[in-house]
């Protein structure tokens, strides 16, 4: 009998994603989301990609009568993905209460719903800003966790935090906790990608927008920071190989392989790249020009970080495949398609 997996956030970027490898994975997918930064035509690139229209279910995950209720309408659920969070990082220093309300809320009514069907096995979508601004590079999973730069950061690191003490008194619940990087790309298809309502707020859709005439130019924040060319580096990960990682944890959980109740994985290439590396990996792969200024530092954001894969590729026997090039020109591709571009 095919295992069910519900996708929590499962139409925005990550999720869908994520759920296009479990349904070609096998696994049945049922997916939860408010649309609230996405759209429900995602569903139709997961069917044109997999052949299967996965069930849906419109609701406010941080809405606990709701939440609850979809738990108690699908109790037959093996394991749980959970996505739903507000993800920006300079809006949260804005607007602190939203990102506390939101990503907290929602985590506790899932552990809330889990509890209540029997549903065991969580994989939870945190991020590398738990880690703030590490003192020294790469980071590994033993790295120390410091004061987060942000709202939207110490959201994960409290997550974490929840879903440990919760671990402590239902010793039948399980948990991975993957610390994503920083996911761009797009499936190969240009069927799904990342599409952010309103201002990107995240930088290759606002570089894709940009050069699709939709922004006047891309601000880059910040050109005095101690890097090779003085803007900020991060670890960028093809949206598609992070899917796949997360498939690979919901198979060691329902295969009982894990090691511990609860366990950490960072989920990047390795890699740092500054954001004037990835203008310029853009213009190459492309041939296009990418309008830019530069710009004062952003509040929230980190001066560099990237990842020590090591663990997750020993462990879980995965490994990031795709390189800068290849999530930037999946990434036009996208941009190309939903805006008929030739």
């Amino acid at each position: 009998m095919k295992k069910t997996v519900l996708v929590a956030g499962g139409t925005g970027y990550i999720g869908s994603h994520t759920a296009v490898e479990l349904i070609q994975k096998g696994y049945n997918v049922v997916i939860a989301d408010s649309l609230e930064n996405s759209e429900i035509t995602v569903l139709d690139g997961i069917e044109k990609i997999t052949g299967v229209k996965p069930q849906f279910e419109e609701l406010d995950l941080s809405e606990r009568e709701s939440c609850l209720g979809l738990f108690k309408k699908y109790s037959n659920i093996d394991a749980v993905i959970h996505f739903a969070a507000y993800k920006a990082v300079g809006e949260s220093v804005d607007f602190p209460l939203k990102y506390y309300r939101n990503n907290l809320n929602s985590l506790m009514n899932i552990l809330e719903g889990m509890k209540l069907v029997g549903t065991n096995n969580l994989v939870f979508s945190s991020s590398c800003t738990v880690y703030g601004q590490p003192d020294l590079l790469p980071v590994t999973e033993k790295t120390d966790i410091q004061e987060a730069n942000s709202p939207y950061g110490n959201t994960k690191q409290i997550s974490e935090e929840i879903i440990r003490d919760f671990l402590n008194v239902n010793k039948n619940q399980k948990a991975i906790a993957l610390r994503y990087f920083n996911p761009i790309g797009a499936h190969a298809s240009a069927l799904i990608g990342e599409l952010p309502i309103g201002v990107p707020n995240n930088l290759v859709p606002f570089i894709t927008q940009t050069v699709a005439g939709l922004r006047q130019e891309l601000s880059v924040f910040g050109d005095d920071y101690n890097t090779p060319d003085g803007s900020a580096v991060r670890d960028y990960i093809h949206v598609v190989d992070l899917a796949k990682a997360h498939v690979v944890a919901i198979d060691r959980m329902l295969e009982d392989k894990n090691k511990a109740q609860l366990e950490y994985f960072n989920l990047g290439t390795g890699n740092g790249v500054s954001v004037l590396e990835c203008i310029e990996s853009f213009e190459k792969v492309t041939g296009l020009k990418v309008p830019h200024k530069i710009v004062g530092r952003r509040a929230g954001d980190i001066e560099q970080i990237w990842a020590n894969t090591s663990y997750a590729n020993d462990e879980l026997g995965w490994k990031a495949e795709l390189g800068i090039d290849d999530c930037m020109l999946s990434a036009w591709n996208w941009e190309k398609n939903i805006r008929n571009i030739k």
